[in-house]
Protein backbone atom coordinates (compact mmCIF):
# COMPACT_ATOMS: atom_id res chain seq x y z
CA UNK A 1 0.00 0.00 0.00
CA UNK A 2 1.21 3.26 -0.63
CA UNK A 3 2.09 5.83 1.95
CA UNK A 4 2.07 9.14 0.11
CA UNK A 5 1.26 10.25 -3.04
CA UNK A 6 4.03 9.84 -5.62
CA UNK A 7 2.68 11.81 -8.28
CA UNK A 8 4.19 14.24 -9.08
CA UNK A 9 2.77 16.80 -11.66
CA UNK A 10 4.73 18.72 -14.29
CA UNK A 11 4.02 22.02 -14.05
CA UNK A 12 4.99 22.47 -18.30
CA UNK A 13 3.18 25.90 -18.40
CA UNK A 14 4.62 29.47 -19.97
CA UNK A 15 4.20 31.45 -17.30
CA UNK A 16 3.46 32.20 -13.57
CA UNK A 17 -0.47 32.96 -13.53
CA UNK A 18 -0.66 29.31 -15.14
CA UNK A 19 1.78 27.77 -12.90
CA UNK A 20 -0.23 29.02 -9.88
CA UNK A 21 -3.84 28.70 -11.27
CA UNK A 22 -2.71 24.61 -11.90
CA UNK A 23 -1.28 24.26 -8.77
CA UNK A 24 -3.95 25.43 -6.84
CA UNK A 25 -6.04 23.34 -8.79
CA UNK A 26 -4.09 20.08 -8.54
CA UNK A 27 -2.53 20.24 -4.63
CA UNK A 28 -5.06 17.64 -3.53
CA UNK A 29 -4.63 15.33 -5.71
CA UNK A 30 -0.63 15.20 -6.01
CA UNK A 31 2.28 14.81 -4.27
CA UNK A 32 4.42 17.59 -5.34
CA UNK A 33 5.00 19.82 -8.26
CA UNK A 34 7.93 19.71 -11.13
CA UNK A 35 9.40 22.65 -12.40
CA UNK A 36 11.67 22.70 -15.28
CA UNK A 37 13.24 24.66 -17.78
CA UNK A 38 10.36 26.28 -19.76
CA UNK A 39 8.63 27.35 -16.81
CA UNK A 40 11.72 28.56 -14.75
CA UNK A 41 13.03 30.78 -17.51
CA UNK A 42 9.74 32.28 -18.47
CA UNK A 43 9.04 32.98 -14.15
CA UNK A 44 12.35 32.89 -12.88
CA UNK A 45 12.76 31.87 -9.23
CA UNK A 46 9.92 33.96 -7.92
CA UNK A 47 7.48 30.37 -9.30
CA UNK A 48 9.40 28.23 -7.25
CA UNK A 49 8.74 30.86 -4.12
CA UNK A 50 4.85 31.05 -4.70
CA UNK A 51 4.23 27.36 -5.04
CA UNK A 52 6.39 26.38 -2.12
CA UNK A 53 4.30 29.49 -0.35
CA UNK A 54 1.70 27.32 -0.42
CA UNK A 55 3.11 24.40 1.40
CA UNK A 56 3.31 22.08 -1.36
CA UNK A 57 6.76 20.11 -2.71
CA UNK A 58 8.80 21.10 -5.69
CA UNK A 59 10.70 18.96 -7.71
CA UNK A 60 13.38 21.70 -9.62
CA UNK A 61 13.97 20.00 -13.14
CA UNK A 62 16.86 22.10 -14.71
CA UNK A 63 19.14 19.10 -15.10
CA UNK A 64 22.60 21.44 -14.30
CA UNK A 65 25.33 19.72 -16.54
CA UNK A 66 28.57 21.64 -16.00
CA UNK A 67 31.90 22.25 -14.65
CA UNK A 68 31.53 20.97 -10.92
CA UNK A 69 31.79 24.31 -9.21
CA UNK A 70 29.31 25.45 -11.58
CA UNK A 71 26.86 23.09 -10.14
CA UNK A 72 27.82 23.07 -6.62
CA UNK A 73 26.96 26.86 -7.02
CA UNK A 74 23.83 26.06 -8.95
CA UNK A 75 22.73 23.32 -6.44
CA UNK A 76 23.01 25.86 -3.30
CA UNK A 77 20.81 28.23 -5.14
CA UNK A 78 18.16 25.70 -5.54
CA UNK A 79 18.68 24.62 -1.76
CA UNK A 80 18.13 28.45 -0.52
CA UNK A 81 14.94 28.59 -3.18
CA UNK A 82 13.70 25.46 -0.43
CA UNK A 83 13.57 22.50 -2.84
CA UNK A 84 12.88 19.07 -2.25
CA UNK A 85 14.21 17.60 -5.42
CA UNK A 86 16.68 18.90 -8.09
CA UNK A 87 18.69 17.06 -11.33
CA UNK A 88 21.47 16.40 -12.86
CA UNK A 89 22.96 14.86 -15.75
CA UNK A 90 24.85 11.89 -14.76
CA UNK A 91 26.79 12.05 -18.04
CA UNK A 92 28.49 15.23 -16.29
CA UNK A 93 31.03 12.73 -14.57
CA UNK A 94 31.33 11.72 -10.79
CA UNK A 95 33.49 14.69 -9.87
CA UNK A 96 29.85 17.05 -10.67
CA UNK A 97 28.06 14.66 -9.28
CA UNK A 98 30.14 14.52 -6.10
CA UNK A 99 29.87 18.18 -5.76
CA UNK A 100 26.80 18.76 -6.27
CA UNK A 101 25.75 16.29 -3.61
CA UNK A 102 28.27 17.81 -1.02
CA UNK A 103 26.37 21.21 -2.06
CA UNK A 104 23.27 19.91 -1.02
CA UNK A 105 24.65 18.47 2.33
CA UNK A 106 26.65 21.83 3.35
CA UNK A 107 23.47 23.90 2.82
CA UNK A 108 22.05 21.40 5.58
CA UNK A 109 24.59 22.47 8.30
CA UNK A 110 23.59 26.36 7.15
CA UNK A 111 22.21 27.84 10.04
CA UNK A 112 20.11 30.21 8.12
CA UNK A 113 19.00 26.97 6.03
CA UNK A 114 14.90 27.10 5.74
CA UNK A 115 14.85 23.49 5.92
CA UNK A 116 17.47 20.99 8.19
CA UNK A 117 16.32 18.18 4.84
CA UNK A 118 19.14 17.78 2.25
CA UNK A 119 16.65 18.05 -1.34
CA UNK A 120 17.16 14.79 -3.15
CA UNK A 121 19.65 15.02 -6.06
CA UNK A 122 18.95 12.89 -8.69
CA UNK A 123 21.29 11.72 -11.35
CA UNK A 124 19.66 11.78 -15.08
CA UNK A 125 20.03 9.08 -17.42
CA UNK A 126 18.81 8.60 -20.46
CA UNK A 127 16.48 10.87 -21.34
CA UNK A 128 13.23 9.02 -22.02
CA UNK A 129 12.99 10.95 -25.51
CA UNK A 130 16.24 9.17 -26.39
CA UNK A 131 16.66 5.53 -28.00
CA UNK A 132 19.33 3.44 -29.49
CA UNK A 133 19.56 6.27 -32.63
CA UNK A 134 19.83 8.97 -30.24
CA UNK A 135 22.25 7.82 -29.00
CA UNK A 136 24.39 6.39 -31.92
CA UNK A 137 24.03 9.75 -33.17
CA UNK A 138 26.06 10.94 -29.52
CA UNK A 139 28.57 8.46 -30.27
CA UNK A 140 27.89 6.31 -27.24
CA UNK A 141 27.98 2.39 -27.57
CA UNK A 142 25.78 0.05 -26.89
CA UNK A 143 22.07 -0.04 -26.38
CA UNK A 144 19.99 2.50 -24.07
CA UNK A 145 19.66 0.17 -21.21
CA UNK A 146 23.72 -0.43 -21.04
CA UNK A 147 24.09 3.27 -20.76
CA UNK A 148 21.64 3.59 -18.20
CA UNK A 149 23.02 0.71 -16.10
CA UNK A 150 26.67 2.85 -16.63
CA UNK A 151 25.29 6.37 -15.67
CA UNK A 152 23.10 4.37 -12.70
CA UNK A 153 25.84 3.13 -11.03
CA UNK A 154 28.21 5.84 -11.54
CA UNK A 155 25.87 8.25 -10.10
CA UNK A 156 25.57 6.37 -6.81
CA UNK A 157 28.95 5.64 -6.29
CA UNK A 158 28.98 9.35 -7.07
CA UNK A 159 26.84 9.66 -3.39
CA UNK A 160 23.74 10.40 -5.28
CA UNK A 161 20.45 9.52 -3.38
CA UNK A 162 18.43 9.34 -6.11
CA UNK A 163 17.97 8.83 -10.26
CA UNK A 164 15.61 9.91 -13.04
CA UNK A 165 15.10 6.60 -15.19
CA UNK A 166 12.41 5.97 -17.75
CA UNK A 167 10.20 3.22 -16.48
CA UNK A 168 11.51 0.73 -19.14
CA UNK A 169 14.46 0.63 -16.84
CA UNK A 170 13.28 0.54 -13.40
CA UNK A 171 13.38 -3.29 -12.94
CA UNK A 172 16.88 -3.22 -14.22
CA UNK A 173 17.69 -0.78 -11.99
CA UNK A 174 16.29 -2.31 -9.25
CA UNK A 175 18.11 -6.04 -9.75
CA UNK A 176 21.71 -4.18 -9.12
CA UNK A 177 20.84 -1.16 -7.04
CA UNK A 178 20.69 -0.78 -3.36
CA UNK A 179 16.83 -0.43 -2.76
CA UNK A 180 17.49 3.31 -0.82
CA UNK A 181 18.29 4.79 -4.12
CA UNK A 182 14.58 6.43 -5.05
CA UNK A 183 13.49 5.96 -8.88
CA UNK A 184 11.87 9.16 -10.14
CA UNK A 185 9.88 8.25 -13.22
CA UNK A 186 9.10 10.44 -16.18
CA UNK A 187 7.01 8.73 -19.35
CA UNK A 188 4.28 8.38 -17.71
CA UNK A 189 1.26 7.62 -20.26
CA UNK A 190 -2.50 6.03 -18.98
CA UNK A 191 -2.67 4.68 -22.69
CA UNK A 192 -5.03 6.97 -23.32
CA UNK A 193 -2.82 9.54 -24.96
CA UNK A 194 -0.38 9.51 -27.74
CA UNK A 195 3.16 8.86 -26.53
CA UNK A 196 4.21 12.03 -28.59
CA UNK A 197 8.07 12.61 -28.02
CA UNK A 198 8.36 10.26 -24.97
CA UNK A 199 9.53 6.53 -26.13
CA UNK A 200 9.75 4.75 -23.55
CA UNK A 201 7.07 5.10 -21.36
CA UNK A 202 4.66 2.56 -19.06
CA UNK A 203 1.28 3.09 -17.48
CA UNK A 204 1.43 4.44 -13.94
CA UNK A 205 0.61 1.08 -12.30
CA UNK A 206 3.04 -1.12 -14.15
CA UNK A 207 5.73 1.65 -13.44
CA UNK A 208 4.88 1.65 -9.22
CA UNK A 209 4.68 -1.90 -9.73
CA UNK A 210 8.45 -1.96 -11.36
CA UNK A 211 9.80 -0.26 -8.66
CA UNK A 212 9.60 3.20 -9.13
CA UNK A 213 9.23 5.49 -6.21
CA UNK A 214 7.66 8.53 -7.95
CA UNK A 215 6.06 9.31 -11.00
CA UNK A 216 6.17 12.69 -12.81
CA UNK A 217 3.44 13.30 -14.84
CA UNK A 218 2.67 15.84 -17.70
CA UNK A 219 0.47 16.34 -20.43
CA UNK A 220 -2.11 13.09 -19.04
CA UNK A 221 -2.72 15.58 -16.56
CA UNK A 222 -1.97 18.93 -17.89
CA UNK A 223 -3.85 18.20 -21.22
CA UNK A 224 -6.88 16.62 -19.94
CA UNK A 225 -10.26 18.29 -20.11
CA UNK A 226 -10.32 18.19 -16.31
CA UNK A 227 -6.51 17.94 -14.44
CA UNK A 228 -7.64 17.45 -10.95
CA UNK A 229 -9.71 14.74 -12.17
CA UNK A 230 -7.26 13.57 -14.25
CA UNK A 231 -4.61 13.51 -11.53
CA UNK A 232 -7.20 11.59 -9.16
CA UNK A 233 -7.41 8.78 -11.71
CA UNK A 234 -4.24 8.24 -11.88
CA UNK A 235 -3.81 8.01 -8.14
CA UNK A 236 -6.92 5.71 -7.70
CA UNK A 237 -5.34 3.65 -10.70
CA UNK A 238 -2.61 2.87 -8.09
Amino acid sequence: MLTRNPIIAALDVPGLEQAEKLAKELAPAVGAFKIGKELFVAAGPEVVKRIRATGASVFLDLKFHDIPNTVARAVASACRLDVQMLTVHASGGRQMMEAAEESAKAHTRDPGAKSPVAPLVLGVTVLTSSNEATLAETGCAGGVEEQVLRLATLAVQSGLPGLVCSPREISLLRKVLPRHIQLVTPGIRTGNEPPDDQKRTLTPREAIQAGADWLVVGRPITAAPNPRAAAENILASL
